[in-house]
């Protein structure tokens, strides 16, 4: 970014007055002030798609009954007059409109569109529900596109630099494993171990058949971590099944030559194929 903001790395705490005098927030309006919820415009830079319309209702409940107790931050939009862009509180925004608020307090701030997508992506990673990816993908952001080390990142969060490191290193996993946490199949602590290993989307797949716990993988890494090395030829051949099968297969092939192989079936219509394809002669 081109200039150096103040506040902004003392995280959102900092937009709204607790910061130290000698580094002033750049609010337009001192206090929180009422505004129509028709005047707010959805945050062109939330880094965050999709909201959970369960927690969104049990949010509106608890708007319906306690009020909005921290305003929504905002800044003057530069499409339509005497309206805002929400910068941090969407959710609170969207709650609001649930609970059929009219208004709600708004904070107005003074920030370039940089400025504004740095205070979206740490309100975001602040959240609690977040995913172990969505979290790493925010950390990621905060280094990539406005240059913060993975100290300043801890400080900011109030995390330890070993759980910010730990974080980002999940993102080097493979494709199929970052979606079984995205999903909830399988934990960090579950997945850690996976990172590096050349055959991780493999011993993934093994980790959910026998639900294991991430104490037992690491024992499982360091005892037997060469029996899992895959062999080119029969990650070739397990690719080649899985192409003319259309389905997950996964082959686990030991020094002796002996082993297994999995086939994965999701659905009935893939199950039916699957035992007919076997009982074939």
């Amino acid at each position: 970014m081109s200039k150096k903001k103040k506040g902004l790395g003392k995280g959102l705490s900092a937009l709204f007055g607790d910061q130290e005098k000698s580094a002033p927030t750049k609010d337009i309006s001192s206090s929180p002030i009422k505004s129509s919820i028709s005047n707010l415009n959805r945050n062109t830079y939330q880094p965050r798609i999709n909201f959970d319309e369960s927690k969104l209702d049990e949010l509106a409940s608890s708007i319906k009954k306690n009020g909005i107790i921290q305003p929504i931050a905002v800044r003057p939009s530069k499409k339509k007059d005497n309206t805002y862009d929400i910068i941090a509180g969407e959710r609170r925004w969207l709650a609001a409109q649930k609970a059929g608020l009219h208004e709600v307090p708004i904070i107005i701030l003074d920030l370039d569109d940089n400025e504004a997508l740095e205070v979206a992506i740490v309100e975001n990673i602040q959240r609690e529900d977040l995913n172990i990816i969505e979290e790493a993908k925010g950390f990621e952001r905060l280094h990539k596109e406005f240059g913060y080390d993975q100290d300043k990142i801890a400080q900011m969060m109030s995390k330890s630099r070993s759980h910010i490191s730990n974080t980002l290193r999940l993102l080097t996993l493979p494709k199929d494993i970052i979606a079984m946490l995205q999903d909830g199949e399988l934990t960090a602590g579950q997945a850690r171990p996976l990172v590096g290993l050349p055959n991780a989307s493999q011993i993934a797949e093994e980790i959910l058949t026998k639900k294991m716990s991430a104490r037992s993988i690491e024992s499982l890494k360091k005892n037997t971590k060469k029996s899992f090395t895959i062999d080119p030829n029969v990650f070739d051949i397990q690719r080649e099944l899985e192409r003319i099968l259309g389905l997950k297969v996964s082959i686990t092939n030991k020094k002796n030559n002996s082993g297994k192989i999995m086939l994965e079936y999701k659905n009935v219509d893939q199950f039916e194929f699957l035992t007919k394809l076997l009982k074939t002669k």
